[in-house]
């Protein structure tokens, strides 16, 4: 699209994207960073997610910045993942490993800080066993295919 016009036609594979009133794409912008911020967080301690918050920035990056969407999409470290989730919603073996030991962890400390009753147990346990259920039952992310040479 035609930067200088708003109403042009979107160049040829780029996606097309409404134009933003600026006050809102400032807050996706905002937003975006701010799941960038939780995403780091998340890389350090334990019992928080990354990717979920990493995947949210691509998004918000997405209605707001190209420039910040591409930067995300091509990261060298987290650019591959969050590509994967886009084409087919993969998710890598590690991560799911990751994920579901990070809730096992997180019911652990539950159990053992809240001391809750037996049907509350059960109920988060069936909350947090959901998760890891739809997390193990996405698809894994495809190995690169060689290029071919003639």
């Amino acid at each position: 699209m035609n930067q200088d016009n708003p109403n042009s036609a979107p160049e040829r594979g780029a996606r097309p994207r409404s134009v933003l009133h600026a006050g809102r794409r400032a807050a996706y912008i905002v937003l975006g960073f701010f799941f960038v911020a939780l995403g780091i967080i998340g890389a350090l301690l334990p019992v928080m997610p990354t990717t979920v918050f990493l995947i949210l920035a691509a998004w918000s990056f997405g209605k707001s910045s190209p420039r910040l969407e591409a930067w995300m999409l091509n990261h060298p470290k987290f650019g591959p993942v969050l590509r994967a989730w886009r084409e087919n919603g993969a998710i890598p073996r590690k991560a799911k490993w990751l994920a579901c030991g990070g809730i096992a962890l997180g019911y652990a400390g539950f159990w053992w800080g809240a001391q809750p009753s037996w049907w509350l147990g059960l109920l988060v346990a069936a909350g947090m066993l959901a998760c890891a259920l739809w997390i193990v039952t996405r698809p894994e992310q495809a190995a690169a295919r060689p290029v071919d040479t003639p």
